[in-house]
């Protein structure tokens, strides 16, 4: 599936079932220190429940799922910390790549990799041109990703395009240049740890999508706890701009 219309400029086609979730994977730490263990206990933890979430998208048919593993704020955390979530990313890439182009899924990192060592972006770089044609399910990455980032980065890529920038540029003419130009804009927005904020996540690519907030710690996030974002995905009322009327007229004229 190519990039999917604005929402904010046309109505998307919507289904029951999500055809793009972006999680924000938030409380390993927490998870870790609720058991006594150390905080990179729960990061380990939390790479078994990537796993298994990706198996239950593919399981429902889920194109796109895209994930938020690293922020470009995360550099703030201990340096002890940041290093060992290095090694966790390196060993994952590692033992995980094979896995996922056997299983025929896509993968791609997004964010600003130049602050990544030379053996991770070629990890990244393999991994992405080996499994560059797999269409089972798209997984996404974010690594060092920051939305006010992306927007800026797109912004500069487009006015490298022409000596000066036109004046009258066009919304798509911005969205071609951002970081998940290659899937359409999420329809569900999961953020696990009980905190309600994006957290520079998507800024662009949130317009309209639903927002669920769970308590659930993410390394205790499981294929229930899934069905029940997606359940409540179910229940929205997706109006786009519309009025609850035109959004139901709209419905029964397609079915």
């Amino acid at each position: 599936m190519p990039q999917g219309p604005s929402s904010t400029r046309e109505i998307p086609e919507i289904g029951l079932i999500p055809q793009h979730i972006a999680i924000i994977m938030d409380g390993n730490g927490r998870w870790a220190r609720n058991r006594f263990m150390p905080r990179v206990a729960g990061h380990q933890q939390g790479v078994e429940t990537v796993r298994g979430i990706i198996k239950a998208c593919i399981e429902r048919e889920i194109p796109y799922l895209t994930v938020f593993a690293f922020s470009s704020e995360n550099w703030r955390r201990p340096a002890e910390e940041v290093s060992y979530l290095m090694q966790l990313f390196t060993g994952a890439l590692e033992q995980e790549i094979t896995k996922l182009h056997e299983n025929q899924i896509r993968f791609k990192v997004i964010g600003d990799l130049t602050k990544f060592e030379p053996k991770i972006i070629e990890f990244i770089r393999n991994g992405e041109q080996l499994t560059a044609e797999n269409k089972r399910l798209t997984f996404t990455i974010a690594a060092n990703y920051g939305g006010r980032w992306d927007i800026m980065q797109a912004m500069r890529k487009m006015m490298a395009q022409s000596a000066e920038l036109p004046l009258n540029f066009e919304e798509e003419n911005l969205a071609q240049h951002l970081s998940l130009n290659y899937a359409p804009e999420p329809d569900l927005f999961i953020r696990t740890g009980g905190e309600c904020r994006i957290s520079n996540f998507l800024l662009w690519q949130l317009a309209y999508t639903e927002l669920y907030f769970t308590d659930t710690l993410w390394p205790d996030f499981n294929e229930h706890e899934l069905e029940l974002a997606i359940q409540s995905y179910q229940r929205r009322e997706r109006r786009f701009g519309r009025t609850s009327e035109q959004t139901r007229m709209a419905l029964s004229a397609k079915g």
